[in-house]
């Protein structure tokens, strides 16, 4: 059983920074596709950035690219989502998810099989 807990979010003007974290146990993170999603009241859930196992690939959405930095730390098997220039659009629930192995299409909703808390970014203008 993987448990994720994210933290990190909080309340932040447009232009500022924020690094999520999320804290992995149960399997080290270098064996999990591991994804950053977000979702808005109103809005469906959405993919936002993801590593493959072991520092992989990344991938980014085209909303964020340039902004967003998705990065792991296996010594604290926890991964982070650096946000940078943030902008009013960017406020939503962050959610972390991971799924053992390579993992499916990275911004699917059903391709991570365990799912964290999430944490609440807050960008004012």
């Amino acid at each position: 059983q993987v448990e994720l807990v994210e933290s990190g979010g909080g309340s932040v003007q447009a232009g500022g920074s924020l690094r999520l974290s999320c804290a992995a146990s149960g399997y080290a993170i270098s064996s999990m596709c591991v994804g950053w999603f977000r979702q808005a009241p109103g809005k469906e859930r959405e993919g936002v950035a993801a590593m493959r196992p072991g520092g992989g690939r990344t991938y980014y959405a085209d909303s964020v690219k340039g902004r967003f930095t998705i990065s792991q730390d296996n010594a604290k098997n926890t991964v982070f989502l650096q946000m940078n220039g943030l902008k009013p659009e960017d406020t939503a629930m962050y959610y972390c998810a991971a799924v053992l192995g390579y993992g499916g299409i990275w911004s699917l909703v059903w391709s991570y099989t365990n799912w964290g808390q999430g944490t609440q970014v807050t960008v004012s203008s």
